[in-house]
């Protein structure tokens, strides 16, 4: 039995969890907007630490327990504790209930990810994943900390937050970056395409990510509607 830990992914893996840490401690301080922008960051060593493992050759049973339980605290008390203190904590009780709710199915979600990843899950996701439903929480803060105007929004995050919630622990088909093929050759226009998404979060980068979180659940929703619909034609 081989005894040790691989450093380096790991240390990422925890750098990812401390980024979850302190959107906490932000939301309770009421820096809301640095508490989202921590959940983005949390998201960015997410992936960064998988692709290290893999790149390097040092993915262990230990990192994959690791990265399950950073997730939990970055992408589901994190973005909780978030969505309470800016929006929910004027409902009282239920807007602790909901808070929970987000934790909650986040958790399940992970805990069904980590069962069916070797067989359901190996390209796309059933339910949305939880660093996506951490992205549309904190893509939301941000964006509406740069409105010039600032309608309610304590009814709007109650009805995301729910909506996400069941999202998460659905059976619905969400897709992922596993599905793309970084060997193959891809049309040019893919590049430009890039190349015009990242100028354009350079620019507004409030309005960038809440356009993909948006449009992520809509083409979520929409996708497998047109499949239930397709199944159900079927003879």
């Amino acid at each position: 039995m081989k005894k040790g830990i691989y450093l380096l992914p790991n240390a990422i893996t925890l750098c990812g969890m401390f980024a979850g840490f302190f959107s906490i401690i932000a939301s309770l301080d009421g820096k809301f907007t640095a508490a989202a922008w921590a959940i983005v960051l949390a998201g960015v060593f997410d992936g960064l630490d998988g692709w290290v493992a893999r790149l390097t050759n040092t993915s262990s049973r230990f990192g994959v327990e690791l990265d399950s339980l950073a997730d939990v605290i970055s992408f589901g008390v994190a973005p909780a504790v978030l969505s309470f203190t800016w929006a929910l904590s004027p409902f009282g009780r239920v807007g602790w209930a909901v808070a929970f709710l987000y934790t909650a199915c986040g958790a399940l979600r992970l805990a069904r990810f980590n069962v069916q990843k070797e067989t359901e899950e190996k390209k796309s996701f059933t339910g949305m994943p939880i660093p996506a439903a951490a992205g549309v929480v904190s893509a939301f803060v941000i964006f509406y900390a740069n409105m010039t105007w600032a309608p309610d929004r304590s009814y709007f995050v109650l009805v995301i937050v729910i909506l996400i919630s069941f999202l998460m622990v659905s059976t619905l088909r969400f897709h992922s970056l596993k599905e793309i093929n970084m060997r193959e050759r891809k049309p040019f226009f893919i590049l430009v395409a890039l190349v015009f998404v990242i100028a354009v979060f350079y620019m507004h980068p409030e309005l960038t990510m809440f356009s993909i979180a948006i449009t992520y659940i809509s083409i979520g929703l929409v996708e497998n509607a047109y499949l239930a619909l397709v199944k159900k034609e079927k003879p």
